[in-house]
């Protein structure tokens, strides 16, 4: 058995020359890992490969020196959820940002250019995938190149602007694979060399004519892990018609390359029912199902080769580990409209030092959460003696003036439901320090407009004034005895001038000098406020800080935010507090908020009362219900999370109770409403692409009940 198992083995002379074609299949690709293993067990050498899509990350990887048992590993340490969310996390973003993309949605985001208004090229720009690639094929030691590496590789992408099929057989390995896995309407093509490049599975998904060309293969093993079609009674809807659209485009190709197929050839077809080509959490699952797939496929043992002619095979194929360099200079690429030093502020890598791969993907995450690149690449490069580390941010083809929007809808059982739409026209970097203009608009229950302009002081954005000038309409009504007995009309025009410093990224202190009318006007029901104009001018120092870890609905972190407003005649002052915090355990999210708004000495005017009532805000009253000269505000929450947003959009589902306390002095609504107010929330919440969601009931102590709906910014 010993001489019978020994004669079947294929001596380095007369093995036939073998060429790999893998598939693409999104999360589906990852069976390759699993027949890369098999083939690894047996001792088959590959003379070359070829790969479209998720086949040309394997293959990249595998040809950069990653065995398939550490690809299979990092594959399922990832975060593919995050890694199809291109921003860093929201503790990461610069605090204007993070206040310009809690008002608008963040996939409003519309270029104003000399060509009318451009859309982004796609959902996903790739920022997180990219730097994925990096770091599976250790670009931080140095670029790798596809044509010094020693198995030949190729990677299949297509022009999107003529359908060609473009094959890369050198230049960049990890941009190869990202043009490869360009999933046309979810990622931006990628622009190489006047050509806009998507994913190679809409020209080519089998790469089998490759193979015979570029080492002139023999043997060609086939591994198609492509997604069958949908069956006519699951198509509905914009989604799934697009879906099969492209999948039938992609069978189509491979049938033609499966009729290149010889005889002597293998073909290999994972079992992969039920994993979609979106189920990257399945990778070690997929991996497995093409282990076994390759274990059973007829006629690949026969290519296996003795052990001395593989570790040949493989000292001759697997590049040499590179060291670790340290790093000599640092070079910022051209940027033609923002200023470098706005990108150089947050590296944090030390000449001298080895890389620092995690701590410069954290850098390079927050400089492209400024909002002005469509992505923030580095390479690492050897001039001379030198080790240069070369931070590549290219600039949005679509800016740098924008248009966003932003809407809400808010419904309630008691009170009135109200809606609004909001727009913005942003022109960024009106000069060389990152001057900001900022015109908004809105329509709906409130209405309004605004100017700002946001001037920097200093290159790196630390210090900066700002001016504000609003007018605005807004409603007021008066409660009494759970009762709406007053609407009025409010209209506000305000300026506020200020200069600040930016705290890192945690926050912003700034001081400033407030001007301010409003106008109130009853609409329906009894004159109780006074309807004079009121003109309102004094100091406003404010701080606010925020290292919430999401958005809207945050599962760690906290927020503090106060100002203070002092009456240039020394009649009253306004002082306003809250803080904030969440934390998870598991799937449990605890929270808690306090807030305080009134005067410390002197009476605010009926005009500028403060409020309370409304969702987490005692959410047994109507919103706003209450109205008086002090209001102090407390809530316990517990949230359990029951679900996630699908890939691509950041955020869960939560269920929550929330246990409520409030007090309002000197109460101008609801008079008798006095003393310690308390109130029960039961809701359901997340975050959608459309904003925050939520349901709720709340009921207060004294009997009052309101259900909330709501979507939108808030």
């Amino acid at each position: 058995m010993l001489l019978l198992g020994l004669s079947s083995l294929v001596s380095a002379a007369e093995r036939p020359r073998v060429g790999l074609v893998l598939g693409g299949g999104g999360a589906r690709g990852a069976a390759h890992i699993g027949v890369l293993e098999e083939l690894e067990r047996l001792r088959i050498p590959v003379d070359c490969v070829a790969g479209t899509s998720m086949g040309a990350l394997v293959a990249g990887a595998w040809a950069a020196g990653l065995e398939p048992a550490s690809m299979r590993s990092e594959l399922a340490k990832a975060d593919w959820n995050d890694m199809f969310q291109d921003n860093p996390g929201y503790a990461d973003f610069n605090y204007r940002n993070k206040r310009l993309t809690q008002r608008f949605l963040p996939g409003s985001e519309t270029g104003v250019t000399s060509n009318g208004l451009v859309a982004p090229p796609g959902v996903v720009s790739g920022q997180k995938i990219k730097l994925f690639f990096n770091q599976l094929v250790h670009a931080d030691r140095g670029e790798r190149s596809l044509e010094q590496l020693p198995l030949p590789v190729s990677m299949i992408a297509t022009d999107i602007g003529s359908g060609e099929r473009v094959v890369f057989r050198d230049g960049s390995l990890t941009l190869a694979m990202r043009a490869s896995m360009s999933v046309p309407g979810l990622m931006a093509p990628l622009e190489h060399m006047g050509r806009k490049l998507v994913d190679g599975g809409l020209v080519d998904n089998l790469p089998v004519r490759e193979v015979r060309e570029r080492c002139d293969a023999q043997v060609v093993i086939a591994v198609n892990v492509g997604s069958p079609l949908l069956k006519a009674s699951d198509i509905s809807g914009f989604l799934s018609i697009s879906t099969q659209m492209v999948s039938i485009l992609t069978e189509q190709n491979v049938t033609q390359s499966l009729a290149l197929l010889n005889p002597g050839d293998i073909y290999i077809r994972p079992d992969l029912t039920g994993i979609s080509a979106m189920d990257f959490d399945r990778s070690g699952e997929a991996a497995e199902r093409g282990r076994v797939a390759a274990l059973a496929a007829t006629g690949l043992r026969d290519l296996a080769v003795d052990p001395a002619t593989y570790a040949t095979w493989r000292k001759q194929g697997t590049p040499p580990p590179l060291p670790l360099p340290a790093v000599d200079a640092i070079e910022i690429a051209t940027l033609y409209t923002v200023n470098p030093a706005t990108v150089t502020r947050y590296m944090e890598q030390k000449l001298g030092d080895s890389l620092d791969v995690p701590k410069l993907n954290r850098d390079l995450l927050r400089a492209y959460g400024d909002g002005y690149y469509e992505r923030v690449d580095y390479t690492m490069t050897h001039e001379g003696e030198r080790n240069v580390l070369r931070i590549l941010p290219i600039e949005k083809s679509w800016g740098p003036d924008y248009l966003r929007f932003g809407l809400n809808l808010n419904s309630t059982f008691s009170g009135r439901s109200t809606f609004s739409v909001r727009t913005a026209y942003q022109k960024t970097w009106i000069n060389t320090l990152g001057g900001e203009l900022l015109l908004t608009g809105e329509i709906g229950s409130n209405a309004g407009i605004g100017a700002e302009l946001y001037q920097p002081l200093d290159p790196a954005q630390r210090y900066f004034l700002d001016a504000i000038a609003t007018v605005r309409r807004e409603s007021t009504a008066l409660f009494v005895d759970d009762l709406r007995i007053s609407d009025y009309r409010n209209t506000i025009a305000r300026l506020d001038v200020s200069a600040g410093i930016n705290i890192g990224l945690i926050g912003q202190a700034r001081m400033g000098w407030r001007e301010e009318r409003q106008e109130i006007n009853l609409e329906t029901g009894v004159a109780l406020l006074p309807t004079d104009p009121l003109r309102v001018r004094g100091a406003l120092a404010t701080f606010e800080l925020d290292q919430k870890n999401q958005l809207y609905i945050a599962t760690n972190g906290w927020s503090a935010r106060g100002t203070w407003f002092e009456s240039s005649h020394s009649d009253y002052n306004r002082l306003t507090i809250a803080l904030d915090g969440s934390y998870q355990w598991e799937e449990w999210v605890l929270g808690l908020r306090g807030s305080y708004a009134g005067s410390t000495y002197g009476s605010l005017p009926p005009q500028e009362a403060t409020k309370l009532g409304g969702f987490l805000n005692l959410s047994g009253f109507a919103n706003d219900q209450l109205l008086g000269d002090k209001v102090s505000y407390g809530h316990l929450r517990a949230e359990r999370i029951f679900g996630r947003m699908p890939l691509g959009m950041r955020g869960d589902l939560r269920v929550g109770l929330a246990l409520e306390a409030g007090r309002v002095d000197l109460p101008l609504s609801e008079p008798q409403r006095t003393g310690l107010l308390n109130s029960v929330l039961l809701y359901v919440r997340g975050e959608t692409p459309f904003g925050p969601a939520y349901l709720g009931f709340g009921r207060a102590s004294t009997g009052q009940v309101n259900a909330y709906l709501f979507i939108g910014t808030p």
